[in-house]
């Protein structure tokens, strides 16, 4: 299961077709992987060793910073300071895209589900800009955000910080590495990832003044490059209709259960998405209001590491009753068990 906002197989997909060269993208899949990595070990040591945010990257208090790696690798992480909280603007518009849509994260937090920063402790937003050469993704390594600027095939240049649906999915990673911490494998791996999609989404709402009818429901709208032909990454509201390679699953009868082998090409989501976006157009009003604070009730205090569709479908409908009684949890129920 992948753990960054492009899916390796997207990549491999487009490289066999000729959209894209290999030689291009063999760069891009090996730093994923590392990163990849990185981040699955960071998670496992904050879930079973106790590890807290303190030891990975200093004392709490809301900062938030933007570096530069001008072009390097896993390395030379975090890269030169570009902006801190209290500067003004830079002279660099990927440092002030990252440095915006992180506090626009920040706030939604802290504001709407009373968390402060990915562990709840303050814990500072660190993002690196410019990684790679022409790198195509976007991460939460396990200590910070990583953005690459793009060649333009698979996404636009500079596309990926300055999405905020993209922020909001990778910052939302650093808050399921505190909480729920759920392994990239399987159902556990597709989970992680819909979470993170449902606060990018969220993220954005709440910024535009959105109610859940208004939102696109689209992660990363406008922002594919010349080779990946389509609205968006992904689309909440119609799984499998982003883009030319989409072939998220909307509903279970969909869905296939691909070998846990290890093979970049067996990834699976939608389905949690989809039932995300139908609970929340149901409830109406402003999605944040009632089936954000759902889901994040359950990922933060019913979900573990192993939590598979099932575990979710009944998280959610236990929060929803707890939080606002059977009306709404009959709502949530309807899609997360159809």
């Amino acid at each position: 299961m992948v753990c960054s906002i492009l899916p390796a197989h997207l990549l491999i997909e487009l490289a066999e077709a000729g959209n894209v060269d290999l030689r291009d993208a063999i760069p891009t899949l090996i730093a994923s992987a590392a990163l990849r990595t990185q981040r699955e070990t960071l998670t496992e040591a904050v879930q079973f060793l106790d590890l807290n945010a303190a030891q990975l990257r200093g004392p709490g208090g809301e900062f938030k910073a933007v570096h530069d790696v001008q072009g390097g690798d896993e390395r030379t992480l975090p890269g030169v300071l570009r902006r801190k909280e209290g500067d003004g603007a830079a002279a660099d518009p990927a440092v002030n895209d990252a440095f915006a849509n992180a506090d626009r994260t920040y706030d939604f937090y802290r504001d709407v589900l009373g968390r402060h920063s990915v562990d709840n402790n303050g814990l500072r937003l660190v993002s690196s800009v410019h990684f790679g050469r022409g790198f195509g993704n976007a991460f939460w390594d396990g200590t910070q955000m990583v953005y690459g600027d793009g060649s333009g095939k698979v996404f636009q240049p500079g596309a990926l910080c300055r999405d905020i649906t993209v922020v909001g999915h990778e910052i939302t990673h650093g808050v399921i590495q505190y909480t729920a911490g759920l392994r990239y494998r399987t159902q556990p791996g597709a989970l992680n990832e819909s979470m993170a999609d449902v606060f990018g989404s969220l993220v954005k709402q709440h910024t535009a003044g959105q109610s859940a009818d208004q939102a696109d429901w689209l992660i990363g709208a406008g922002i594919l490059g010349t080779q990946l032909h389509g609205m968006a990454l992904r689309s909440m509201k119609d799984p499998g209709r982003a883009h030319q390679l989409d072939r998220q699953p909307a509903h279970m009868r969909s869905y296939v259960d691909l070998p846990d082998d290890g093979n970049p090409r067996n990834d699976n989501g939608g389905i949690p998405n989809k039932a995300f976006h139908l609970a929340a157009t149901r409830l109406g009003g402003n999605a944040w209001d009632r089936a954000g604070k759902v889901w994040y009730d359950a990922l933060t205090t019913k979900l573990r590491v192993n939590s598979n569709f099932a575990d979710a479908a009944a998280a959610t409908t236990a929060s929803a009753q707890a939080l606002f009684g059977s009306e709404v949890a009959g709502v949530v129920r309807g899609p997360t068990s159809e």
